[in-house]
């Protein structure tokens, strides 16, 4: 049996917990502190593979092992690995309070209504794009992906960055209220274990009982009253249903929404749980998404100027959604297919423009297909009857390149 003790949050390891341990694992300062059995043997946590292959020495010779581990361990913790390694079966997982629940403790918030993701060991690109998306998020920080790195990255989305350090030493412990350029200044050191990014204009969804914090909405592909716009120039929902469908947004992910418009794909993706950047060159249409967001209760990244120029210096979406026209569609669509990781969704509604815009797809390296959408709604007469109203065909086109990019983990 291979015991896995989660310590070092504050609270004391349970009085039986390195009794009869014959081998002992864990980082430094956990085995400095544990009263191990005299006579046992000591491994220092660094690289796993050295201490793996002990342990699995010690358990191929029914020899009892105490892995003393950080706060829970079954959370992105260290009983993955030894489970895949060694079987679950062989593990007594004695879980203790969480890095997570530790920090949320500190400042008496609740985190039933937060997402967590890990950048540890992993691109911080995700965790920055579920900060910008959800108002409560908790990063467990790495290397190359602490608070300086990761406020150099959310300067200016108005967020507040809780900095939790040695988290459970009485003597080194601290919490920290900073903004992102503060953390972005600043030497934390290497004993970062957790920071919070919190929205405080904006209250998280609250808990959830099926599919956690993450979960999208109940319904998308709105109707087009369901958002401000100006003389019916808004993407029509049978038209955005199925973009979203191509797009794919999910947390974690950060999509553009270039010539937004009424921002109607900026908003559905940031309701489905995506960081989205909105690219509008009117000034009030630029307003006109900006309010869109707000009613809808998300946050959408608005850039006021034109495409192809305005998208230099913005990060590297994952799907991109280019609506309008003009004669700078394809080159639009050129620069847009060399960014994305993953999918590019066009709406066109010149058949002039589909052949150059399929090109610049293709031109890019991504794959491409497409369809004629022409629908007719269900629209009343007088004498209780009903006809039906067609509307404007649209080609709907869309680049993919595969396989996606790989991506952090996400609670």
């Amino acid at each position: 049996m291979i015991t896995v003790v989660g310590a070092g949050t504050g609270m004391p390891l349970p009085p039986d917990a390195l009794a009869g341990a014959q081998l002992v694992v864990g980082g430094q300062r956990h085995l400095d502190a544990a009263p191990v059995p005299e006579g046992a043997a000591r491994v220092v946590l660094g690289p796993l593979a050295p201490a793996l292959d002990a342990i699995g020495t010690y358990v191929a010779e029914e020899r009892p092992v105490v892995v003393l581990a950080s706060g829970d361990p079954g959370f992105f913790g260290i009983v993955r690995v030894l489970a895949e390694r060694f079987g679950a079966g062989l593990l007594d997982v004695r879980p203790g309070v969480s890095s997570v629940a530790g920090a949320f403790a500190r400042l008496g918030l609740t985190w039933d209504d937060a997402v967590v993701v890990s950048a540890h060991g992993r691109d911080l690109r995700t965790a920055v794009n579920v900060c910008r998306a959800r108002p409560k998020v908790a990063v467990l920080t790495g290397p190359g992906s602490g608070p300086a790195e990761l406020g150099a990255r959310l300067d200016g989305t108005g967020r507040v960055l809780v900095v939790v350090r040695a988290l459970g030493d009485p003597e080194r412990e601290r919490v920290e209220r900073v903004t992102p350029a503060e953390a972005a200044a600043r030497d934390w050191g290497p004993a970062v274990s957790v920071v919070l990014c919190l929205d405080e204009t904006r209250t998280p969804d609250g808990p959830r009982t099926v599919a956690g914090p993450g979960a999208g909405p109940a319904r998308w592909a709105l109707a087009e009253d369901a958002f401000a716009h100006r003389d019916s120039m808004i993407t029509k929902f049978e038209v955005r249903a199925l973009a979203l469908a191509r797009l794919g947004p999910r947390l974690g992910d950060l999509v553009w929404d270039v010539g937004a418009g009424s921002g109607s794909v900026a908003v559905e993706c940031a309701r489905l749980g995506a960081a989205v950047t909105a690219v509008e060159k009117t000034e009030d249409g630029a307003g006109r998404v900006r309010a869109n967001a707000r009613a809808h209760g998300v946050d959408v990244s608005v850039v006021h100027g034109t495409a192809p120029e305005a998208l230099a210096g913005l990060d590297e979406p994952d799907a991109v959604f280019v609506g309008g026209g003009g004669r700078d569609l394809p080159a639009v669509v050129g620069v847009c297919a060399e960014r994305a990781r993953r999918t590019v969704v066009v709406a066109v509604a010149a058949l002039d423009r589909v052949g150059p815009v399929r090109e610049a797809l293709t031109r890019a390296g991504l794959s491409c297909d497409g369809v004629l959408l022409q629908s007719s709604r269900l629209a009343p007469l007088p004498g209780d009857v009903t006809r039906l109203a067609a509307g404007n065909p649209v080609f709907l086109l869309w680049g993919d390149r595969l396989p996606a990019r790989s991506e952090g983990g996400v609670q």
